[in-house]
């Protein structure tokens, strides 16, 4: 726990001008011009200071194994499912630990400090699970790692599954995972959900499941997670990520299903650089998007969040950890072009995963904990155009990580220039 000054910061509310008192690893004061005290300073000059970035959907026990143990030729889901499954019986705990802490390190440079992911334990050993509980040990003082036992291979598809399941959480995973639609009928998909919802009632634990990541509108498991999470009082604890099936719906069945989901607090997860990836392979043209409708359902009142889901895996052999990439593609593919839907997408990123996960002390209040990331950049709509360096990521209060500003030394008609790909103003009304 630390003490520290920053000065003449601006924030993602608009405010501009702004000091921030850190006492003990959290914040004390906001305001502006605060008198110079003997603790350590930072001049923000200016660049937006946020709150660090949240990935709320994300598979770490996967991460940077691209090409292992060869690569998706065909790029799509179910051969990246296949791929893992080959892949899944070689693991051992010291390579997974090892490329697990790499991203890390590659999510603290990016200012991203908190990541729920996904851990298959569809694997007897738990050797996964093992693996990541002993990351997640190890990144304590920078990241909070919280993590969801996922039966990748369906819980009720899996003989061992449900087992496993309850053996994982035995040994401090913290969230209860599913993916009906990858069991073998509709009617096991519902059934799954019905068991894990209980389950996690029975031990209060939240919920985030993959739910209904196909092209198919028929692919309804939502409106059964809305359901039981309704019946079992589990409001504003349970998630459903990708949701992809939503864009193929008619508008008539989702404005019967948006306010359900509203109704018993289902949050929603889209992951902009997976769903449009990998959905929509069976089509021609017209191609559908793939993602799921963020507009709409940030309109009906539900929490939405983006995640990064995959980097350098079986699905995916791009990413680098930049949650501001995450959510420029979100902006781009959800149309949100307007200035509070990219507002909005800064949220998704940040804010909004942070509430869906239940992280305590985050935020810009004083009590907060002193997490913050400033970023060569005016405002968060700026900071979605350049996705520029974190200048600096702080963690209760301490300096974690440094990156120099972005600018580029031009050499034109015998002189130098150098330039920034900042615009004056665009602070203005951010």
């Amino acid at each position: 726990m630390h003490d520290l000054m920053i000065r003449n910061a601006h924030l993602p509310d608009g405010r501009s001008g702004v000091d921030i008192l850190v006492r003990q690893g959290r914040i004390e004061v906001i305001a502006e011009r605060l008198p110079k005290i003997s603790i350590p300073e930072i001049d923000a000059n200016g660049d937006l200071l946020s709150t660090p970035f949240v990935d709320a959907h994300f598979h770490m026990d996967a991460v940077l194994s691209y090409g292992l143990p060869r690569v998706n030729q065909s790029g799509t889901l179910l051969e990246g499912i296949a791929l893992w499954g080959e892949l899944k019986p070689t693991l051992t705990q010291e390579a997974l630990i090892a490329r697990a802490i790499e991203y890390c390190d590659w999510a603290i440079a990016k200012g991203l400090l908190a990541i729920r992911t996904h851990v298959d334990i569809c694997d007897d050993r738990l050797l996964a699970a093992e693996a990541l509980l002993e990351v997640k040990r190890q990144v304590a003082p920078y990241i909070d790692l919280q993590l969801v036992a996922f039966p990748q291979d369906g819980l009720l598809r899996s003989p061992t599954a449900f087992d496993n399941l309850k053996r994982a959480i035995a040994m401090g995973v913290d969230v209860v995972g599913g993916i009906p639609h990858f069991e073998r009928t509709m009617a096991e998909g519902a059934e799954s959900v019905r068991l894990l919802c209980e389950f996690a009632a029975e031990k209060g634990l939240r919920v985030d499941m993959h739910c209904d990541e196909s092209d198919d509108p028929l692919s309804r498991h939502i409106e059964t997670l809305a359901f039981h999470t309704q019946r079992l009082g589990l409001h504003h604890r349970v998630t459903g990520s990708h949701l992809t099936s939503m864009h193929s719906m008619d508008n008539y069945y989702v404005s019967k299903l948006l306010p359900l989901m509203r109704e018993a607090g289902v949050a929603a997860i889209a992951n902009p650089l997976i769903n449009i990836t990998l959905q929509g392979r069976h089509d021609t043209y017209p191609k559908r998007r793939g993602m799921t409708r963020v507009p709409e359902m940030l309109a009906a009142g539900i929490d939405v969040a983006f995640g990064h889901d995959c980097v350098m895996d079986p699905w995916y052999s791009l990413g680098s950890g930049d949650m501001l990439e995450v959510a420029s593609m979100g902006l781009h593919v959800a149309q949100m072009t307007g200035q509070q839907a990219m507002r909005q997408c800064f949220d998704a990123v940040t804010k909004t995963p942070a509430k869906i996960m239940g992280l305590e002390g985050y935020g810009l209040q004083p009590g907060c904990f002193a997490d913050f990331v400033i970023l060569d950049a005016a405002s968060s709509i700026e900071a979605l155009r350049l996705r520029p360096v974190r200048r600096y990521v702080i963690k209760r209060g301490q300096i974690i990580s440094e990156t120099p500003k972005q600018e580029a030394l031009l050499h034109l008609s015998g002189k130098e220039t150098r330039v920034s790909f900042r615009r004056q103003g665009d602070g203005k009304g951010a």
